[in-house]
């Protein structure tokens, strides 16, 4: 690890991370469906662990301090693997308030660990290259993490390749970044960077940029889930897909998705952003539009995919420059608390797919389209104030 670019090593280590939550979190909806867990309950339990991590990341940013953070996702990787192996034996134990108890667990510690790493990557560099490099490599090694699963499930090799199957595989990958974590040398002589700065509530009230920025992640976080926030189950019980159909569906897409997003990053962003916002959020509100007037299985499936396809580009334009507009001592609590707002809409979207899964399928893309005219709107705006601010 010495010989790699300290960012790097942070990135190596969301790498393996990222593995571990696409194999797992592509199937946790069916694994929870085969403990006889309802749609409805899914959504409710997936959206309670989201408004828990809420306050679990509000408390990270309040009280862990930059010179703490490396400690901070160690112990929270160690105690995702220990609940993960917890996990394991609940499969078909009927368990039911055990499992939904470590399911909570689950998407706890997933979101602390998620939102922690660029905080940690910017007190070594910080810019939008950087910040779109974090995402990709996320949204690439976890559609790794699903190509793992496509190949495994159903398989026989002695035993057959389930979902607990592959919830084992899923710990092994989670093992090895605590590996790489706590052998990691980056990161080791961080400064506080904490002395004479405001509380983050103020410091964000005092910035209109800011304002519209954490309104404009709260939308958009209820839209994209209100849509996709239960997507194996949409594919599998609405498309009929089975679920190795499923996966290799969302593989193949989220690949082209990741790939379309490196393009993007290097070649394809258009000089003026309010086009690159209108072909990131205009063409997947008009096709949610257009699937919920029309009712049609194909042209949702089409919605669907693009907005799959769209969900990585132009990170650095719709994101990065908000994110990097915050001073470095305060980017850990402003990272934090822009999370809290984004998975409590995350929270919200859920619950909402829930509801809408049980009434009908285009009734999920019809709120999720409301939801976005909200969501162009606020991006638009952002796009005026940051010019005005360049000025």
């Amino acid at each position: 690890m010495k010989n790699i670019k300290s960012e790097n090593q942070i990135l190596v280590m969301l790498a393996f991370f990222s593995i571990s939550i696409g194999l797992w979190e592509n199937f946790r909806q069916l694994w929870l469906q085969d403990n006889n867990f309802s749609p409805i309950n899914i959504g409710n339990i997936i959206s309670l662990g989201t408004l828990i991590s809420v306050f679990g990341i509000f408390f990270v940013g309040k009280y862990i301090k930059l010179n703490k953070l490396k400690n901070f996702i160690s112990f929270s990787l160690i105690i995702k693997f220990v609940n993960l192996m917890f996990l394991l034996t609940l499969n078909h134990s009927n368990s039911y308030n055990f499992i939904k108890f470590s399911i909570i667990i689950d998407v706890l510690t997933s979101y602390l660990i998620t939102t922690s790493i660029y905080p940690l990557i910017t007190t070594i560099i910080k810019n939008n290259t950087i910040y779109s490099k974090r995402k990709l490599t996320e949204y690439l090694f976890k559609d790794i993490g699903i190509l793992f699963g496509g190949l495994l499930i159903g398989k026989n090799i002695g035993i057959l390749i389930d979902y607990n199957f592959c919830l084992l595989i899923s710990s092994i990958f989670l093992l090895f970044s605590i590996i790489i974590m706590l052998n990691m040398t980056a990161c080791k002589n961080i400064d506080n960077q904490e002395n004479e700065r405001k509380p983050i509530i103020k410091y964000i009230l005092h910035n209109k940029l800011q304002i519209i920025y954490i309104l404009y992640s709260f939308i958009g976080a209820i839209a994209m889930q209100t849509a996709l926030g239960l997507k194996m189950l949409t594919l599998t019980n609405y498309f009929h897909f089975t679920d190795n159909q499923a996966t290799n569906y969302l593989l193949v897409v989220g690949l082209f998705a990741d790939l379309i997003g490196i393009l993007a990053l290097k070649y394809f962003t258009p000089k003026n952003d309010y086009i690159t916002i209108t072909i990131k959020f205009g063409i997947r509100f008009t096709a949610y539009l257009i699937a919920f007037l029309s009712n049609n299985l194909i042209i949702t499936l089409i919605a669907i995919t693009w907005s799959i396809l769209i969900s990585t580009a132009y990170e650095n334009v719709s994101e990065g420059y908000y994110i990097n507009d915050v001073e470095n001592k305060y980017q850990l609590s402003f990272t934090n608390f822009k999370y809290t707002i984004k998975y409590l809409g995350e929270a919200i979207g859920v619950f909402l797919c829930g509801i809408m899964y049980e009434i009908g399928l285009r009734y999920m893309f019809g709120l999720s389209a409301f939801f976005m005219i909200f969501q162009i709107g606020l991006s638009y705006y952002l796009i005026y104030l940051r010019r005005k601010k360049v000025q």
